[in-house]
């Protein structure tokens, strides 16, 4: 049957996969041109639902869609959940050990998804499999690795294109959230993919509550976005030692279940941790970006940074590992200018050619983390989008910033770097500007300049956050042995042609404590016996199955249910979350506790 014929009845299979009465957001459009046979590369948000658009496909039309994925983990999530809605899947990874099983049914047509990396994919034995196979669809996931402008570029993903030029009338669909314009345009180059062949479906995650803080104690901080928020967790922190070091200090300071993650680490005990937060209901896990890309796990109701991202880019997938099950969820980022100086010292180990977006990089960050206006209006225009000019939901708009001219103060600081020898750090400049006679301002003569005692009372307290704001934008950098230096646009801040402006935040009031975070949002009716005796039931199930328990139903699924109160299979198949094979596997039991109600 030709494909556009079975356009019709992606509806129907769509109930009967997945449970769903309806496309959401672009599904459709994709859905669409991978039925009709065009190429397509679908840029949209995590927690869009990217795996239904190839997964469909995969079901309705003849023949395997060869899915290229870039982590075995990842892999191993998605086989689990395609299986639990009854589509024939399998992986073929390194960490398989019926390789040969697999493909001999790939060859004899009996999967609807075959998982490759992208460096089995690329290897000539892997292309002669193809040759003897029938492909209907290849769909490459994670899509901004193949670009150098991305910013996870895997070189092995530049070598899928002979592969994809070899069997030219199989369409290709690539998949990312994450692509500023320059990547999509390379993307597009370098898979093959004609320009109308692009549909962006928008970056906003509105359910994702925006929070950026100046890291003051970090612990502290830390610990507090835990007790707020009693479910998953993910803490970014920037090395090894200090994932290792926040890991085991969150765990005695609140009671709660953290581990590590990080490339140091023994790869069975990253792998046992990994499956430990994967099946979790209320788990924290600590890690450094190694951790991430291949985690399918819907639940996550918060991600912390304790440090910055790389990027906007990296800031908007490693957030966007919270409630990609679309339920409130929080992302909350501290930050110092150390953040920004060791960035920026980075810099200078970076290729000639790549350099001057890289540094563009840094400072659309420096832009986000400074900015007084609406975080995810500034999220989005980034990514090219025209939003609202206040979303409602991130800390900036809930509890607005002042901003304060202090380009008079910052050619004062700026003053005392130059004057000084542009060597001395900033407990040391402080001292300076407001004339302290200190033993080392009085040896080294610095009570003799024109910036000594310059300051006013009401300027000290502005010191640090200017000095952060300089570090964060460039002007001020720091010197090999921690002292400050001029940097970026330093000398036009000094001759007045530039002003400097900084965010004072908003004086916080403490939270009472007791009662559920401010991240469930009422999202889970809490307290409600039908609904904990679901969710009780799911993760027996969940465990007599060897699967995480969002495998079985996701937590919208289970409130439907609490909500609606089906009394029949029939009634039940209309929730939505719940397809033909999750009916027959699980609809008696969930209907057993639904009766007692």
């Amino acid at each position: 049957m030709p494909a556009a014929d079975l356009l019709p009845d992606a509806h129907e299979a769509l109930h009967a996969t997945f449970g769903f009465n309806a496309f959401r957001g672009v599904q459709e459009q994709v859905v669409t041109r991978a039925l009709s046979g065009r190429s397509t590369l679908a840029v949209m948000p995590t927690g869009a639902g990217k795996s239904l658009t190839y997964q469909l496909p995969a079901v309705m039309l003849e023949g395997t869609c060869v899915v290229v994925s870039p982590l075995i983990a990842l892999m191993h999530d998605q086989l689990r959940s395609a299986t639990a809605n009854g589509i024939r899947a399998a992986t073929l990874t390194s960490a398989d050990a019926d390789r040969g099983l697999t493909m001999d049914r790939f060859r004899a047509g009996e999967l609807d998804l075959l998982y490759i990396a992208p460096e089995r994919a690329s290897q000539p034995h892997f292309r002669e499999l193809l040759e003897q196979s029938r492909v209907a669809l290849f769909a490459i996931d994670e899509a901004h690795c193949v670009s150098e402008w991305g910013h996870d570029f895997r070189p092995d993903y530049r070598l899928l294109r002979p592969l994809l030029e070899a069997f030219p009338e199989v369409p290709r669909l690539a998949l990312t959230a994450t692509a500023d314009h320059h990547t999509r345009t390379d993307i597009l180059a370098q898979l093959g993919i004609p320009d109308e062949g692009l549909i962006v479906a928008g970056f906003d995650r509105p359910n994702i509550r925006y929070s950026i803080r100046p890291r003051d104690n970090a612990m502290r901080q830390l610990k507090a976005v835990m007790d707020e928020n009693p479910g998953p967790g993910i803490v970014y922190a920037p090395t090894r030692a200090r994932v290792e070091q926040l890991a085991e200090t969150l765990a005695s300071a609140t009671g709660r279940r953290v581990l590590p993650y990080h490339a140091g680490l023994d790869p069975e005990v990253r792998a046992r941790n990994q499956a430990a937060f994967v099946a979790s209901e209320d788990m924290v896990m600590v890690a450094t970006v190694a951790f991430g890309m291949g985690i399918d796990k819907p639940d996550v109701r918060f991600v912390a940074h304790a440090g910055i991202p790389k990027s906007i880019e990296a800031y908007y997938q490693e957030t966007g590992r919270a409630g990609r099950d679309g339920d409130p969820s929080v992302a909350v980022m501290f930050w110092g200018a150390d953040d920004f100086a060791r960035a920026r010292q980075r810099l200078s180990e970076i290729e000639p050619h790549r350099l001057q977006s890289e540094r563009q990089r840094l400072d659309a960050l420096a832009g986000l983390v400074e900015t007084a206006e609406c975080r995810r209006a500034v999220l989005l225009r980034h990514f090219g989008e025209t939003p609202a000019q206040s979303c409602g939901n991130c800390d900036n708009c809930l509890e607005p910033a002042g901003v304060i001219d202090v380009s008079e103060l910052a050619r004062k600081l700026l003053s005392a770097v130059y004057r000084t020898g542009q060597s001395y750090g900033l407990g040391h400049l402080e001292k300076v500007l407001t004339g302290a006679s200190d033993d080392r301002v009085l040896q080294r003569g610095h009570d003799q300049l024109s910036v000594f005692g310059i300051l006013s009372a009401d300027e000290q307290p502005l010191l640090k956050p200017l000095a952060r704001a300089l570090q964060a934008r460039g002007s001020l950098l720091p010197t090999e042995h921690g002292g400050l230096s001029l940097g970026g646009d330093a000398r036009e801040i000094l001759k007045g042609e530039a002003s400097v402006m900084i965010v004072v935040p908003p004086k916080r009031e403490k939270k009472k404590r007791g009662g559920r975070g401010a991240a469930d949002g009422g999202a889970n009716p809490v307290g409600d016996p039908l609904f904990d005796a679901l969710r009780t039931l799911r993760r027996d199930l969940a465990q007599e199955a060897g699967v995480p328990p969002y495998v079985v139903f996701h937590d919208a699924t289970l409130r439907e249910m609490a909500a609606a109160r089906p009394s029949s299979l029939a009634e039940l198949g209309e929730i939505g979350g719940v397809g033909a094979r999750k009916l027959e596997a699980y609809g008696e039991a969930f209907l057993g506790v639904l009766r007692q109600f």
